[in-house]
């Protein structure tokens, strides 16, 4: 309300662009979207995992830029917030707490949105022309139309993962990638990924680095080292059911 207020006090024009200079805009206002909908699909902090609001208005503003510009990455972009939202009762407990991918009930994903989310990645995929959000899309496909974790296609999800390292270098992406070739190859294959990731210190505040590092310690029984790493993951998240998958997860550590 605040901005309004300005901008009406400003006297700041409303003015939709001409249609020939939409395209040039496209990619802000789909990065803007995708943010818009990754603070809803995993909250930065607060007591909740998602946040619905913002999750549904990401999507409308999806089905509305499709409508004005039915270009490749937006339907990829669209198709990949349909996909995760698709999971979103299953992703936590009628508590309120984090329920990992891999330990999902699959038959509360909604079969709906899966439906038309794979349905505008195949449209996106088939013009030729595949940017970031249509990568994304089709390894959220990928997980979506696998009936458990371990049938996944994880060599399909690394290659794709590549793929988007070629379009959009970073290392949260570097991250997942090393995550799904420890799904592939093993948590030692991952966790050597990992480690060079944190060496570079390019993900050291981010707990996720942390956590996935500690994951992939316990696995390997490497007790310690996933202690340190679940603690270093719990100093830095300030979402609570985060915060309380974590100490589940350090409790559940032998002695």
């Amino acid at each position: 309300m605040r901005a309004k207020a300005k901008i009406r006090d400003a006297r700041i024009p409303y003015e939709v662009p001409p249609e020939r200079e939409l395209p040039d805009r496209l990619d802000a206002v789909l990065r803007v979207v995708y943010l818009v909908f990754n603070e809803g699909y995993s909250a930065s902090f607060g007591d909740t995992v998602t946040r619905h609001d913002l999750c549904g208005e990401a999507i409308r503003l999806g089905r509305v830029l499709i409508q004005l510009l039915p270009q490749p990455e937006a339907m990829g972009l669209l198709g990949l917030l349909l996909l995760q939202d698709s999971r979103r009762t299953a992703r936590t407990s009628p508590a309120g707490d984090l329920i990992l991918l891999e330990d999902q009930d699959r038959s509360l994903w909604n079969q709906n949105q899966i439906t038309e989310g794979v349905s505008l990645v195949q449209q996106a995929l088939s013009a030729g022309q595949v940017g970031p959000y249509t990568i994304q899309a089709a390894i959220a496909a990928a997980h979506a139309q696998a009936p458990t974790a371990a049938a996944t296609d994880w060599g399909q999800v690394v290659s794709l993962y590549t793929l988007l390292l070629q379009a959009e270098l970073s290392p949260v992406i570097e991250l997942n990638r090393a995550v799904a070739v420890a799904m592939r190859d093993g948590p030692s294959a991952g966790l050597e990924l990992v480690d060079a990731i944190l060496k570079r210190g390019d993900l050291e505040t981010y707990h996720l680095a942390h956590a996935a590092r500690a994951d992939l310690c316990r696995r390997l029984g490497r007790t310690k080292e996933a202690r340190t790493s679940y603690q270093r993951a719990l100093s830095l998240t300030q979402q609570e059911p985060e915060r309380r998958f974590l100490n589940r997860r350090l409790s559940e550590l032998p002695d």
